[in-house]
Parts: structure tokens; sequence; C-alpha cells
């Protein structure tokens, strides 16, 4: 994976879409020849818009980072629920605010839960080559090494997956990490940056982590982060990129886990660069805790510097600021300009490609802050 070694370098989340293509159920029933052209679009609108590392918006998989993988695992049946009680409890964050989450559910589409009845495999490869080749074809001169696809993290896999098959919570956790893993290798294989997408890791200390306690909590993310690195045990850390965020979801976020209490397991993924939220309101204070983290010589920070959670296309300047302040912390060598998560589903597409570009010109003024006039050759 590069650095960036003369300037800061520009990537995002993954999820995103084109004006033309902007309801990702149309994605489902595509045909392959107007589904190749939207990949196409989406790669060259990042190319346009200045961003360095480029993914295929996760349009292959209809712009929906966890449930895509519905259709790629054997072994789960549709949970019928027990008193209709669903499988994770709510949200702190719900609690405090019903009002605003009542409107905010009303029209939105509840995800689906599932039971685990059988042994767990994967059965995606049909799709995951898919992915492959459309993005392969779309990416014209850009290398495969600045290229990425995202798949899920076992711990992001298990909410919402109750087991009634395996022995323990523990075999049912492997089990998944043993399915997905074929997808990690498809991807790496094929020449591509995996990006592990994580969300759950930070988002379920508002479900379960106040009820367990911080120690409790942290150890039930330390065995889940062991579960991860045995799915990606023989890929090299260079070639994989790990994203956290607290759910995305649009709301208060009063209740989210400080990146503090998390950023050590984070850290012991087997992965060389790191995406995080660093640009909303209730996260972007904390670029200062990287002050106190040691933060290994041959790792990357990847701060989100524009947010999805609102449509205020973030000035330049302000991306700068932002990027400067983790460089003078770790050294600019090792920061990289992101996104807070997918502008796919939460932005709409005018604004999300006028964002990007806003991180590219942003990443360029503090790059020659940074490097002076070398940034611009």
């Amino acid at each position: 994976m590069r650095a960036s070694v003369d300037r800061i370098l520009t990537t995002h989340v993954g999820s995103l879409q084109t004006l033309e293509y902007a309801d990702p159920e149309q994605f489902k029933a595509m045909s392959d020849g107007h589904l190749r052209q939207a990949v196409k679009d989406v790669v060259q609108g990042q190319k346009d818009a200045g961003v360095d590392i480029v993914s295929e918006g996760e349009l292959t998989k209809g712009g929906i980072w966890v449930t895509y993988v519905n259709d790629r695992f054997t072994g789960f049946e549709p949970f019928a629920g027990r008193d209709g009680a669903p499988l994770l409890p709510a949200a702190q964050d719900w609690l405090d605010f019903p009002e605003y989450y009542e409107n905010l559910r009303r029209g939105v589409a509840q995800h689906r839960e599932f039971v685990c009845t059988g042994p767990i495999t994967y059965k995606g490869e049909k799709a995951i080559q898919r992915s492959i080749d459309l993005f392969g074809d779309a990416l014209g001169d850009t290398p495969r090494g600045d290229a990425f696809i995202t798949s899920t993290a076992p711990l992001s896999l298990e909410p919402g997956r109750c087991n009634e098959y395996y022995k323990s919570q523990e075999e049912f956790l492997y089990a998944i990490a043993d399915a997905i893993r074929v997808e990690y290798r498809a991807i790496v294989d094929a020449g591509f940056l995996l990006q592990v997408d994580d969300a759950w890791l930070a988002a379920l200390w508002d479900r379960v982590g106040h009820a367990m306690g911080l120690e409790a909590y942290r150890r039930f993310c330390a065995l889940r982060v062991e579960a991860l690195n045995y799915a990606l045990k023989g890929i090299p850390a260079d070639r994989v990129r790990y994203h956290l965020c607290w759910g995305s979801w649009p709301g208060p976020h009063a209740r989210d886990i400080p990146i503090r209490d998390i950023a050590d397991l984070m850290l012991q993924v087997n992965a060389q660069a790191y995406l995080f939220e660093a640009a909303n309101g209730r996260h972007e204070h904390e670029y200062s805790v990287w002050e106190d983290i040691a933060l290994p010589d041959d790792k990357i920070l990847v701060p989100g510097v524009i947010s999805h959670c609102t449509p205020t296309v973030e000035h330049p300047e302000l991306v700068a600021m932002r990027l400067l302040r983790f460089a003078e912390i770790v050294g600019r060598e090792r920061v990289m300009a992101g996104t807070d998560c997918g502008l796919g589903i939460r932005t709409d597409p005018q604004v999300a490609w006028a964002k990007l570009s806003s991180m590219a010109e942003g990443a360029a003024i503090a790059s020659r802050k940074l490097w002076g006039s070398q940034a611009d050759a």
C-alpha cells in the first residue's frame, strides 16, 4: 500500500453512488452491461475528484456494506423472532432520544435477522469474482494496488445472527471467520487492497457495552479482533485497510464509546491502514488521543476529514487543518485523507462528489504546507 511519501494521498471508505444510479435496489436486478457502466462511472468520478486510492463504490453489492453477505453464506435461515423481540437490544442513544429516532425510522426498511441452523460456508465465489472483474475492467491506467474492495469483519457479521447450531458462540464466530476469509483471499489474490469494515466494534457499545462495563466489553471485542486476525492469516498487513466507525446512522451519537477506549484494539488488527471518524462533531476532538498512543512505524492513519452526516461541503482549508493536526502528531508520511464513513447511502450523490473534490483540494493545501513546492511536482 502506498504511503504519503511526497504529498498527502486521498481515499474514502468505499460506498458511493452515481447521479444516474442513486438507488441501491437498482443494482440487485441490474444487467452486467448497466452495472459495468455504473462501475466505470463511479471510478472515473473518483479520478476526476482527485481521489488516489479508489473503490468500485460498493455498487456490485448494492451499496450495502453488511447485508450483501446474506446471499453469500450457507447455514442461515430467516429468524422469526421470539415474542417479537429483536436479537439486539435498543441502542442507548435511541432510548435517550426516542422522538428523534421514531421520526427517523418512519419509512425505513428494517434489516432481516437470521438464525444459524447448519454449517456456515462461503458460497459467494461468483459474486466476488463479478466484483473483481467489473472493477478491474473499470480501472483503466490505475493499478490494482491503488484500488480497494470492501468486505466485512466477523464481529460485524455476528449481530443480527443467532447461533442454534454450533456448541458455543466462539465456535460460531470462528465459523463466520472461516467463511469470510474466502472473500478476503479472493480480493487480495486478484491484486486489490482489502478493506475490512467493522462498524460494530465501536457501535455495539451503545447496544450491549454499557450494561457489560468497559473491561468486559473490551474482552468481548478482543476475542473478535483475534477472530478477524485468524481470518486474515496469510494476508500481508500492507494489503489490508481496516475501517472502524460508530455505525454511521444520522443521530445524536451521545453514547458513542471514546476512541481512546478502543484504539489499542483497533491497532491489534493485522492491517497497515486504519480508517476512522474524525470529522463530525462527536469525534473530531479525538485527534489529540494520538499524542498519547504510540503508533507503530509501519502503520498509516486515515482519519475522516469530510463527514457523511451533513450536506455541507467542507471547505478545503478545514480539510487541510484536520490533516495537519494528525501529521503534526504522527508524521506526514503516516497520514492519508479519508471520509468518516461511506458516502453512498447517507449523502446525495452530487454532494458526495463535491465533498471528495474538496477533500482532494484540502489534501493539496496540507501537502504544500508539509512538503513545500515539492508537493506540486
